[in-house]
């Protein structure tokens, strides 16, 4: 799913992170060298490494609370993955916190309820960076995939209200989409659907994968075909009906017209 905080599509979560994972991860090994190796300028460094690491964690943590919100599929196997990352994460930067102030200014030397902390958060920041590396590799959260012919990625947000009235809303023009090309509708209640031209026509369906809960912006749509990137399941556009699992249940669709040079969505 394309990410909403990037700089020239390129997403900035992903790019932030490593900084605070190597000053927190540095900061403990640093506190571990003076204490025990009696290095007073060890575990003063230390200090200021980890107060670098939480610093740039706020700082990475924001574009990833954007994606959390936009990017990540609302129930889905993804979001629950997405709340587990950032509590581990946030968890960890709290004890990193606490320790620097037990720690004191000017910083004193570390004692077993500090190592004891830094490990924890460590430990945290481990299994949270695990995580957020399947967010990326398994489930495609700020990846912009492309398929021959998909053409750049195409979005719009829409008020429901407008979609619910008369007429509905306008949410493309008639020959914006080529055949086999997507685009994806944010309705202002945060629903999502995924408007597709097929050889038939345009179509409109739930962009929620009826297996994990994935997003079908990501998939591919080939000769009417669309298939979600996660698992590997596949519907046919225009009925939503399920051509191969592990999917089970059919796409919602959605009702759409073309009139006047527009793609209407009428709910």
């Amino acid at each position: 799913m394309r990410s909403k905080a990037h700089f020239r599509n390129h997403p900035l979560h992903p790019v932030l992170i490593p900084f605070p994972i190597a000053f927190l991860i540095g900061g403990t090994i640093a506190d571990f060298v003076g204490r025990f190796g009696e290095l007073p300028g060890w575990w003063t460094a230390a200090s200021y490494v980890l107060i670098a690491g939480v610093a740039t964690a706020l700082l990475a943590a924001v574009p990833g609370i954007i994606d959390y919100r936009c990017a990540v599929p609302p129930d889905s196997s993804a979001r629950k993955r997405a709340t587990k990352h950032a509590l581990a994460n946030s968890s960890a930067l709290v004890l990193f916190a606490v320790a620097l102030v037990i720690k004191g200014w000017p910083p004193g030397a570390p004692n077993l309820l500090d190592f004891a902390l830094e490990v924890a958060g460590v430990a945290l920041v481990t299994v949270g960076g695990w995580m957020g590396g399947t967010l990326f590799h398994r489930n495609f959260i700020g990846v912009e995939h492309r398929c021959a012919g998909a053409g750049k990625w195409k979005e719009t947000s829409v008020e429901r209200s407008k979609a619910t009235a008369e007429g509905g809303a306008a949410v493309a023009k008639a020959d914006e989409l080529k055949v086999d090309q997507m685009k994806l509708i944010r309705l202002d209640d945060g629903t999502r659907i995924e408007l597709a031209r097929t050889e038939d026509g345009h179509c409109a369906f739930h962009d929620r994968y009826t297996h994990r809960g994935g997003s079908l912006a990501d998939g591919v749509l080939i000769c009417g075909t669309v298939q979600c990137l996660w698992h590997g399941s596949q519907f046919d556009a225009r009925t939503g009906r399920v051509k191969a699992g592990p999917a089970e249940a059919p796409l919602q669709r959605f009702r759409v017209e073309e009139r006047d040079g527009e793609v209407r969505l009428i709910l």
